[in-house]
């Protein structure tokens, strides 16, 4: 499984002590202990091989981005960047900023103010004052006397005269400005959130994370915190308001892929049901906005995908964290249990696919003190050893909050958050950061808007006096309502042609989205049976895509008990597609594969074909088997 696997890459301690001998759990991986490393080298190969295939897709002719050209009525000028995760601007543009404000050329402020939001797609973090050195900060030492401090040192009412000073810049902009921290003493400083309101719905950033734990570690808890802003009494009750199914009630298991959002106006607060008048403070809010009065109150939207905790639900979990092309994955681990059961399997499918982690430590108000320190402990030590490689960072303020926010993804940086869903500890700390992360669709080299449109369908219903409606993600283009388009493969391999009755984003009605995007798309006259999970929708052209029966990929065995030969089945995941392969052949120099192992395999598909492209990752399982890999030439 893979907690033995976890296990054994994480380097925990398997020699039991009282005997001095090896335990079976060592016996078995003993001679796995490369995989560590040969998984970091694959994962880069992983990398190289999708880099090199979407350089090879044909790209359409540029389309003018209608959002950035809306919000680039605020300057004269501005080229958008590079799409990426960082938010903020370099420290010469601040510096530039601040020496425009404090001289009194309010024009000059207000004209580079603006253009660096529109280079920044309406959304940046402005620093003002001496920047700490992010080693210090992260490691919790002293600051004061710390060496490497950057940027521009302001007294303390230079401070404040920067901060009012932007704040009649970005109001006459159209802005939002909120202060997200500052601080006086020997370094004074602050961190602003500078933020454009979105120009409708379908224009509103959005940033995906997937939810996983084991059970009982407080998932569905500690987003019906999250997204109702009322505390938990300590017995679940905040997550009652998640469950969809009769049987998840009863059991307070989660057992499907539950979708909850979180909203955050351009000053960036949490948008929050009201209290009705007359109402407790501490009572459940039941009557939660509805997702379209969310989304038209908010300048960012942060789509959680709650997964199933229990072994039995795996599939399911495995399917959202591969279908739902998550920014990033947050890992709760119950204080009281530390990392267990299937948070061990999370988190090493996590890393498998190369996914930013974010851990919660929930439950730090009924945790006895020294069982939180084991917890904080092992976690800590799980995530430096070898087989994670990530350098745990406590969050204890909002400029450490601040300071990662843009930087965790590249550097290998996993924040850890203190959680109670009692008292409120760690949730200030946890909804800035989620307010911070950088917009999925923003990923240019994931999601590229100037290639020809590719929607993977990943949900469908049948709507009464809609029709078939299908939910997925935009892997590249665009689509707007009234597009004809092709939906396919069939069992047979075929597309067919239809057109997009309406959309909408959020719930609300929209009438275009663009690549990285979730929308759902009504399908006029097709029947509810024709289409399934693992399809795609193109644009409807002469020459419709193919699908594939076989194809080759290269493969690293991350754990099997025996050995694995051809005609060999197991369940494959790739996006959106979840169907069983067998492996025609392999070119392992011994005919088989073993645990550590890596080779070039040709699977074929057992029901039926499959839209799958050369540099798409897959992931394949079948019991205890797992094995990760990329697509590297289709075979037809």
């Amino acid at each position: 499984m893979w907690s033995s696997c976890i296990d054994c890459l994480l380097g925990q301690q398997l020699i039991e002590p009282s005997q001095g001998s090896i335990n079976p759990l060592t016996r078995a991986w003993i001679t796995s202990i490369p995989i560590m490393t040969t998984l970091r080298d694959f994962q880069a190969e992983i990398q190289q091989a999708q880099s090199r295939a979407l350089a090879k897709q044909p790209a359409r002719a540029a389309v003018k981005d209608t959002n950035a050209d809306r919000r680039s009525a605020v300057s004269a000028g501005g080229n958008l960047p590079s799409q990426s995760a960082d938010s903020a601007p370099s420290s010469v543009e601040e510096d530039d900023i601040l020496n425009f404000l404090l001289s009194g050329d309010y024009e000059s402020a207000r004209n580079s103010l603006a253009s660096l939001l529109t280079r920044w797609r309406g959304e940046c973090i402005f620093r003002i004052g001496a920047r700490p050195p992010t080693s210090t900060l992260f490691s919790e030492e002293p600051l004061d006397n710390a060496s490497g401090w950057t940027g521009m040192s302001l007294a303390e009412d230079h401070i404040g005269k920067a901060i009012l000073g932007i704040e009649k810049v970005v109001v006459d902009i159209g802005a939002k400005m909120s202060v997200l921290f500052r601080t006086d003493g020997s370094h004074p400083r602050a961190v602003l959130l500078l933020r454009l309101p979105p120009v409708d719905i379908a224009s509103t950033p959005e940033v995906r994370c997937a939810v996983v734990g084991n059970v009982d570690s407080g998932k569905s808890t500690t987003l019906g915190v999250l997204t109702r802003g009322t505390l938990d009494d300590g017995r679940g009750r905040a997550r009652v308001a998640l469950f969809r199914h009769k049987h998840e009630l009863e059991t307070g298991r989660t057992s499907s892929v539950g979708m909850e959002i979180l909203g955050f106006t351009p000053s960036g607060a949490p948008v929050l049901p009201g209290r009705a008048d007359g109402q407790e403070p501490d009572t459940v809010r039941h009557d939660k906005l509805g997702w379209v009065d969310i989304a038209a109150r908010s300048a960012k939207i942060i789509s959680f995908s709650d997964l199933a905790g229990h072994e039995r639900y795996l599939k399911t979990t495995l399917y959202g964290l591969t279908s739902g092309a998550p920014s990033c994955v947050i890992l709760m681990v119950g204080g009281n249990a530390g990392l267990i059961g299937m948070s061990k399997e999370h988190l090493a499918i996590t890393l498998a696919l190369n996914v930013p982690i974010i851990v919660c430590i929930t439950k730090v108000d009924m945790t006895p003190p020294n069982v939180l320190s084991e917890t904080l402990k092992q976690v800590t030590k799980i995530l430096k050893s070898p087989g994670c490689r990530k350098m745990p960072v406590f969050v204890k303020s909002t400029e450490i909050v601040t300071e990662l926010v843009g930087v965790f993804a590249q550097n290998k940086i996993c924040p850890i958050f203190r959680l109670s869903n009692v008292t409120g500890e760690g949730l200030d700390y946890l909804r800035t950061f989620l307010n911070l992360l950088p917009p999925s669709e923003y990923d240019g080299e994931t999601f590229a808007v100037d290639h020809p449109l590719e929607y993977s369908i990943t949900e469908v219903w049948s709507v009464p006096y809609v029709g078939t409606v299908v939910n997925g993600i935009l892997n590249s283009g665009r689509v707007k309502t009234g597009d004809a388009i092709l939906f396919g493969p069939d069992a047979n391999g075929h597309f067919q042609s239809t057109v997009i009755r309406s959309m909408q984003r959020k719930r609300a009605d929209v009438f275009s989205a663009e690549a990285g995007q979730s929308v759902s798309l009504a399908l006029k006259r097709v029947k509810r049976v024709s289409v399934r999970k693992g399809m795609v929708i193109v644009h409807k052209s002469d020459a419709p895509p193919g699908a594939t029966r076989r194809f080759e990929g290269q493969v690293l065995i991350l754990y099997h008990n025996t050995t694995m030969q051809p005609n060999y089945q197991a369940m494959l995941h790739c996006g959106a597609v979840r169907q069983t392969v067998r492996i025609v052949s392999l070119d392992h120099p011994q005919g088989l594969l073993r645990t550590g192992d890596r080779a070039t395999v040709v699977f074929e598909f057992i029901s039926h074909p499959e839209f799958i492209k050369v540099g798409m990752k897959l992931l394949f399982r079948e019991g205890k088997t797992k094995g990760l890999g990329v697509i590297t030439r289709l075979l037809g």
